[in-house]
């Protein structure tokens, strides 16, 4: 079993530190962490190594007694358990204030599963020295490449992750890695500095290190016409989206939104809507770390439930949200796996795993055929939305004109898209038959709790706001 030794060599005094602390509390949950994160770069000038954000080893314990949840966290489970299990505790008293605002009836399942998650990885193949080699070769070809390269950066980011929930009924424990490459482009021509950049990500470094060097053609040819590039005049437009838009719109439309712990504040106007037409009929969105392999892909959430593959959009009708087990509870719903932690320091919220539309019956050359003049949507920079009004941004770094149903090669840059979440799924009047979930990305719940996130999906015709 490919595992952590340290929590294993911890797996005995959880176990003691949950039957002690079930003497006073109706539910208890240990998730052990035990996170390896790091980032190998180089460009023209300078290269390093360096610990990833993600690193980290630590505990958390989650009590009930049936009314409220109490978090515990601390960098260690050793030593006298016993004393240990009376500070924890010893640690909560509620004020008066805070037991009026308590949840009422709290009933877990806890149903009996002792599980190990394994999903094989190639990192222990590779050193640190011939990592940053590989990054260093892959840069200097680059910069053989262009004289109108400024500058190049290569990129390598992996992340092995080790878990161990335990409970009274549970014991699961999970290993898996995600490996994120990435090029970038600094590129001077046609008066204009523009950056541009390709990626390559998958669970082992060895499909990263094979794909990421052919994509280097790809990537100056794409910095080339950004040099070129206009802006677009703003108006209303027939638009496709390629699979990293679709993913910034599922993610940004209906992913923050359907954050079941937001249901519980009253934060998102999506609970007002579960079951009505809220898109197209043929919109159909998806949630879930079971649903594809990719970033946000994992056996059992932060709250010890096995992961889910949420249906959140069925035939345009919004269907459910996600959760984790805090809001699920409130809600009277069954969790549906996304309880996520930024750390052992932070609390678990609602968090999206892997967002994505689901794939339609459309030939992407008959959606492009299909538009006399609008644009090809490429590359997301970022995007918000407002859960409570629904009003979204989403922001593409390029688009590539449509004339009479072919694209040309006229780009703009940037394209800012706008408008109200309903109206903009509503739109949708056709959905690609091919498919891409993209696994690079890291997401907030407001401007902190990042958490590993991918999206994607299918291309979509939609009609929208430009600017």
């Amino acid at each position: 079993m490919c595992f952590s030794e340290f929590l294993n060599s911890r797996r005995s005094a959880m176990k003691e530190l949950v039957s002690l602390l079930k003497q006073h509390y109706e539910y208890v949950s240990i998730l052990g962490v035990d996170i390896k994160a790091k980032s190998i770069m180089a460009d023209r000038k300078s290269s390093g190594i360096n610990a990833g954000r993600d690193t980290e080893c630590g505990f958390v314990i989650k009590l009930s007694d049936g009314k409220v949840f109490f978090e515990y966290s601390l960098d260690d489970i050793s030593g006298d358990i016993g004393a240990l299990s009376s500070t924890i505790a010893g640690a909560f008293q509620l004020n008066a204030s805070l037991q009026e605002a308590t949840i009422g009836s709290i009933q877990l399942a806890d149903e009996p599963l002792v599980q190990h998650f394994d999903r094989p990885t190639d990192l222990a193949d590779y050193t640190d020295d011939q990592l940053l080699q590989a990054c260093k070769d892959i840069c200097n070809s680059l910069l053989q490449k262009s004289d109108k390269l400024l500058n190049a950066m290569v990129a390598l980011g992996s992340i092995e992750v080790n878990k161990l929930f335990i409970s009274a009924n549970r014991e699961l424990s999970q290993h898996y890695a995600w490996i994120n490459g990435n090029m970038m482009a600094v590129y001077r021509d046609n008066g204009k500095v523009v950056h541009s950049r390709e990626g390559a990500y998958d669970h082992t470094m060895g499909k990263v290190l094979l794909d990421l060097p052919a994509l280097q053609d790809k990537l100056l040819k794409k910095a080339d016409a950004l040099t070129k590039a206009k802006p677009i005049t703003p108006g209303i437009y027939d638009v496709i989206t390629d699979s990293s838009i679709t993913g910034l719109i599922a993610h940004e439309a209906f992913g923050h939104g359907v954050e079941m712990d937001q249901f519980v504040k009253d934060r998102a106007l999506a609970k007002e809507y579960v079951g009505k037409y809220v898109a197209s009929p043929i919109c159909n969105m998806r949630d879930g770390a079971a649903g594809v392999l990719s970033a946000a892909s994992y056996f059992f959430d932060d709250d010890g439930v096995l992961a889910g593959d949420t249906q959140i959009i069925k035939d345009g009708i919004l269907v459910t949200g996600i959760s984790d087990l805090a809001s699920a509870t409130q809600l009277g719903l069954p969790p549906t796996g996304n309880g996520r932690r930024e750390s052992t320091r932070r609390k678990a919220y609602s968090r999206m795993t892997n967002t994505y539309f689901e794939k339609g019956q459309d030939k992407l050359e008959d959606m492009i055929a299909s538009i006399q003049h609008g644009y090809m949507l490429f590359e997301t920079s970022n995007g918000m939305e407002d859960p409570k009004n629904w009003a979204i941004q989403c922001v593409a770094e390029y688009g590539i004109e449509i004339v009479n149903g072919k694209l040309t090669d006229n780009y703009v840059s940037p394209v800012v898209m706008s408008g109200y979440v309903p109206d903009l799924l509503k739109s949708i009047s056709m959905v690609s038959d091919d498919f891409k979930v993209i696994g690079s990305g890291s997401c907030g719940k407001g401007y902190k709790e990042w958490v590993r996130v991918s999206d994607g999906g299918p291309a979509l015709k939609v009609k929208v706001k430009l600017g």
